[in-house]
């Protein structure tokens, strides 16, 4: 946290109006699972035999320079030089997500060293059930979790990652969200799902405004130990308590192609660098207000995450958060440990009309401005 806030501020005292926060990593396409709302392993087999090499991962870090880097893919415990990539990272000081299923993680877990700059993000859609039939294979939550197990107690950072989609039902996210926290994760990430046309399932999608149906009928019995990996501001655009604009260039996309454009989400051609990426894409294009009809109803969290964080390191931001804070714990008598008074209290605050609100903060208009 202490290093994004020094890496945003320092980007706002410079000027720079557009700049990435995580590198989507994506080492190769190849996945273990055929989840349904997945739009990237119906690529053709001689496209998910390739491999982002080691050499590669780690220029592109370099030549983006986030903080943070998301390896997803695809599976990429897949990858048999993935060991390679985390370490070059870590040795980057880089802070790794890396994103997997677990399928594999009981048997490769001993190849990794906990590091505090590691964490191993776990894909887990829900409960038993639900989870099994997402990823179109039973027996997936149980392997999930003992791996999970596993990994807590050698001692690695573990998170959930949960992609929600209109088959979810408020309770039974409520009682996975408790489950998660029994087994000790750190934290749990949410987004809703991404409507990929090449999906096998189509119907599974939310519309805009069912996903803040859905998230309000969540959160209106949340509980005190649930710990979200998700900025406050996120959450309240979420549950509609405020209006962001995609910052598609927050988190950029490199794989076995190169620079994805826009976005980790859609496939518009593809960049040799960085720069290129960033001077070439018709940034304007894109998102809601851009007209873009295939970003109507996304609301996925690669892509507003980065928006509610410039929002959060504006002034106003800084002065509702602040402010949020100081009403959770003093005036409420709350537990300064317990992180959901604090997450509700300033997804109140941030209901509070401000330039966001108009598209006017930093990366989060139209414009870019």
């Amino acid at each position: 946290m202490f290093k994004v806030a020094t890496y945003v501020l320092g980007k706002k005292l410079s000027g720079q109006k557009r700049y990435p926060l995580v590198l989507m990593l994506e080492p190769l396409f190849r996945c273990n699972l055929t989840c349904e709302g997945c739009g990237k392993v119906q690529y053709p087999d001689h496209l998910l035999r390739k491999r982002v090499s080691p050499t590669q991962a780690l220029a592109a870090a370099n030549e983006c320079g986030a903080p943070m880097v998301s390896i997803a893919g695809g599976e990429p415990l897949l990858h048999p030089e993935i060991v390679e990539i985390v370490e070059g990272l870590v040795a980057q000081g880089r802070h790794i997500y890396l994103c997997t299923n677990a399928l594999l993680l009981s048997r490769k877990i001993d190849a990794f060293k906990p590091c505090k700059q590691l964490t191993f993000s776990v894909h887990m859609d829900g409960l038993e059930t639900e989870h099994d039939h997402s990823v179109a294979r039973k027996g997936t939550f149980k392997i999930a979790r003992e791996a999970m197990e596993k990994a807590i107690r050698l001692g690695f950072r573990v998170t959930t990652n949960t992609t929600l989609f209109n088959t979810a039902d408020p309770r039974r996210v409520r009682l996975f969200f408790d489950e998660m926290m029994k087994i000790g994760v750190s934290d749990m990430m949410l987004s809703p799902g991404y409507a990929y046309p090449k999906a096998p399932s189509q119907e599974i999608f939310l519309s805009r405004e069912r996903t803040v149906q859905l998230f309000r009928k969540i959160f209106s019995r949340g509980q005190k130990n649930w710990k979200l990996n998700l900025s406050p501001n996120f959450v309240a655009f979420l549950l509609g308590k405020r209006d962001y604009d995609c910052t598609p260039w927050g988190t950029p996309t490199y794989n076995v192609f190169g620079w994805q454009k826009p976005c980790y989400l859609l496939s518009d051609g593809y960049a040799r660098s960085f720069g290129e990426l960033m001077a070439d894409t018709d940034w304007h294009k894109y998102g809601r207000r851009g007209g873009e009809p295939r970003c109507r109803n996304c609301m996925v969290h690669c892509g507003f995450e980065p928006s509610s964080v410039c929002d959060t390191f504006s002034l106003s931001g800084l002065f509702r958060h602040f402010g949020a804070a100081r009403h959770n714990f003093d005036d409420n008598g709350e537990d300064p440990n317990s992180p959901m008074p604090a997450l509700l209290g300033a997804i109140d605050a941030a209901a509070k009309p401000s330039a966001c609100d108009h598209g006017s903060c930093c990366s989060t208009s139209s414009s870019g401005e």
